[in-house]
């Protein structure tokens, strides 16, 4: 062989062990972090979700709303005393709660809370006919420090009946008056006195014979609800 040959030979072999050494000391690629553990709370949920979760879990605690249905009883004390020979339908009255409205477990509104009313009919009564009355319902209860609106039964009460009353004074006043006649001239003069009796009695009636309806304060009176109640929180 010849010596160039050999000497091409020699330096072939020379570069691939350089080659080789070269591979050799090329660094490792650095090792990804482990994996975090599926156990690790922070890991499991990035931290803007946990945040949005918690949130949804507070709210989930306390609903949105809560619905007070309608034929839950309210019971009020008058502020102030009401009559039918005074007020006027439209006229408004106060009252304050007098026992709690709770839904649930949860008191909407408190016993002392405020509570509104009117006067929804009224009329005073006659000397001889037409007992008085009143109808009252409530129109809003104070809720977290808001008033809110509600619609509620009424209540009705009237006088008591004149009928009764006016025919014991009117024929009382006739048959005195007929003894008085009688006593003062015989047949004729007892026509008269029956007939001047007569008018006494009525006059008797006119003047005493008034039957209005009074609510004195702190008179308690129950209403019911007569739509569901909706309080958004």
């Amino acid at each position: 062989m010849k010596l160039s040959s050999v000497a091409a030979l020699l330096f072939i072999a020379m570069l691939a062990s350089l080659l080789a050494s070269s591979c050799g000391s090329v660094p490792q690629a650095v090792n990804a972090a482990p994996p975090t553990k599926p156990s690790d709370p922070a890991a499991a949920t990035p931290a803007g979700a946990a945040s949005k979760n918690d949130t949804a879990s507070k709210h989930g605690l306390v609903p949105d709303s809560v619905t007070v249905p309608a034929g839950t009883a309210v019971s009020v004390r008058l502020q102030s005393t009401l009559s039918s020979a005074s007020n006027r339908a439209g006229d408004h009255f106060a009252a304050t709660l007098d026992e709690p409205i709770v839904v649930d477990g949860r008191t909407i509104a408190p016993r002392g809370a405020a509570v509104s009313g009117r006067v929804v009919a009224a009329r005073p009564s006659g000397r001889l006919h037409n007992s008085g009355y009143l109808r009252l319902a409530l129109t809003s209860i104070v809720i977290e420090g808001k008033p809110v609106p509600i619609q509620s039964s009424s209540i009705f009460s009237s006088g008591g009946a004149h009928k009764k009353r006016n025919a014991v004074l009117i024929g009382g006043g006739a048959g005195t008056g007929a003894v008085i006649g009688a006593l003062a001239g015989g047949g004729k003069g007892a026509l008269i006195g029956a007939a001047v009796g007569a008018g006494a009695g009525t006059a008797g009636a006119a003047a005493t014979g008034k039957k209005d309806v009074t609510f004195a304060t702190e008179r308690r009176l129950t209403f019911r609800l007569t739509h569901d109640l909706l309080i958004n929180n």
